[in-house]
């Protein structure tokens, strides 16, 4: 059983410090999200391969730096409410819940399919993120969803480039970003 954190000394007003520490702990969670998020942006960056190299290249670091704003607004979010935000590499890998990207040097289609089992995970627990803070605080709420906006933009983005022109994904029903490489990979052939 996990220990319950201390409750802060102070929050903003018109949030209990117990409301204001469930949303920070909520938050928390994006945040480690997000850190890895633009880490593995950056990792594809440098290790896409390929004919689409460039365009794939060019396209992510723009995502990375996006990224970053979102990273830095949510330990701000952490901050006003009057918890400290944690965001050393030690505290991200103890406590996520996921792997991490599995994907080193490859084609630039094989690491879209991987990026895209990637966003849907970041966006389905953002989302997940942003109804728990409705009822709770709306600025917060305000901030993930402004987030989600962008999120699933730069998601389109990646599904461009495997969808084809009767709408389906080269990826639709791959398990896991090894899976959902290959079936990009097989798909761009195919």
């Amino acid at each position: 059983m996990m220990a319950r954190p201390a409750l802060p000394k102070y929050t903003v007003p018109s949030l209990t410090v117990e409301d204001g520490a469930k949303v920070a702990a909520i938050l928390q969670e994006r945040l480690n999200a997000l850190n890895d998020l633009q880490l593995t942006l950056k990792h594809i960056h440098w290790n896409v391969t390929g004919p689409h190299f460039i365009a794939v290249h060019e396209m992510i670091d723009p995502q990375v730096d996006q990224v970053r704003e979102m990273v830095d607004a949510i330990a701000e979010r952490i901050a006003t409410l009057g918890v400290a935000p944690v965001g050393t590499p030690g505290a991200l890998v103890k406590a996520r819940s996921w792997d991490d990207y599995a994907i080193g040097r490859a084609g630039a289609i094989e690491h879209l399919g991987a990026l895209n089992e990637v966003y849907v995970g970041v966006i389905s627990d953002h989302r997940k993120a942003a109804e728990e803070t409705e009822e709770l605080d709306t600025v917060t709420n305000d901030l993930l969803v402004g987030h989600l906006h962008e999120l699933e933009l730069f998601h389109w983005f990646v599904r461009a480039h495997l969808e084809s022109a009767g709408g389906a994904l080269s990826t639709a029903g791959a398990d896991g970003e090894k899976k959902a490489a290959k079936a990009a990979k097989a798909g761009a052939h195919g």
